[in-house]
């Protein structure tokens, strides 16, 4: 199941039955099956808390993904700060609805086992990112 949540902002993703579809085929694509995720947004200030208290660090950050996987079964909570990816699509010259995917889909990817703390994992998420942005379309017809 795949839930789209807010916690202390008003927002209301656009074609939620349309992204369950596309996050539903990513995990099938990575032979793994649907548990539980949750899609939260929230503030920066909301996430900046989160950032700190639960992974000790004192900055600002996109998205932060507790990961509760079990064997095949991809659950987790996926905390998205929207005024910082609307702050990133700005910068990076994209439509915000693309950089919000892009980090849906990285949130998705770290469910999936996924890391990115070294250069090469690094490498490894950004062309998995950028190939299951690239399926989106197929996905969200």
């Amino acid at each position: 199941m795949i839930t789209f949540n807010t916690e202390d902002i008003n927002y209301n993703l656009p074609e939620k039955r349309k992204i369950k579809k596309w996050i539903t085929d990513t995990i099938l694509r990575e032979m793994k099956v649907v548990g539980s995720v949750n899609f939260i947004f929230v503030s920066d200030e909301f996430l900046y808390r989160l950032n700190k208290q639960y992974l000790t660090h004192d900055n600002l950050t996109d998205v932060i993904t507790f990961d509760y996987t079990e064997n095949k079964s991809v659950s987790g909570d996926i905390y998205i700060s929207v005024p910082r990816v609307r702050e990133n699509a700005a910068t990076f010259a994209v439509l915000f609805i693309d950089e919000l995917h892009r980090v849906m889909i990285h949130g998705i990817l770290h469910l999936l086992g996924y890391k990115d703390k070294t250069r090469e994992a690094k490498c490894i998420m950004r062309g998995k990112e950028d190939y299951y942005l690239l399926t989106r379309c197929m996905s969200m017809k």
